[in-house]
């Protein structure tokens, strides 16, 4: 059980979430961050394209709609499952991404045996 698969932590239901996966204001602020000028200049240096933050917003209105519609109970239930549904996949989804990449260094378990030794061009001096 982690983030996005539909339950909280620790729950033993098959009951949907009581809350989003997250608060609606990681959203707003991943949404945000998107649309920075920062973001949108590291973004386009890095991948050659502008970010997508679309999927940020609609994300941002799923869990808005989500804590709307659990406060209002007498709301139709059809419309709070999929936005529960979305949002929930729209988390899988990052989460898969995330776990996509291989890490680039492979991780040293001890320094080099010649780590105190010095450099080649210090050797010239």
């Amino acid at each position: 059980m982690g983030p996005g698969d539909g339950r909280r932590r620790g729950s033993d239901s098959d009951a949907p979430l009581s809350q989003p996966p997250r608060p609606c204001e990681a959203y707003r602020a991943e949404w945000e961050l998107c649309r920075s000028a920062g973001h949108f200049l590291h973004h386009y240096y890095v991948h050659g394209e502008r970010p997508a933050c679309e999927q940020w917003r609609r994300d941002l209105a799923s869990c808005r709609e989500w804590e709307e519609r659990r406060s209002a109970e007498a709301q139709e239930v059809t419309r709070v499952s999929f936005a529960q549904r979305s949002l929930c996949e729209s988390e899988r989804a990052r989460v898969q991404a995330a776990r996509k990449h291989a890490l680039v260094w492979a991780p040293r378990q001890s320094p080099p045996a010649d780590w105190h030794l010095p450099l080649p061009q210090e050797k010239d001096e």
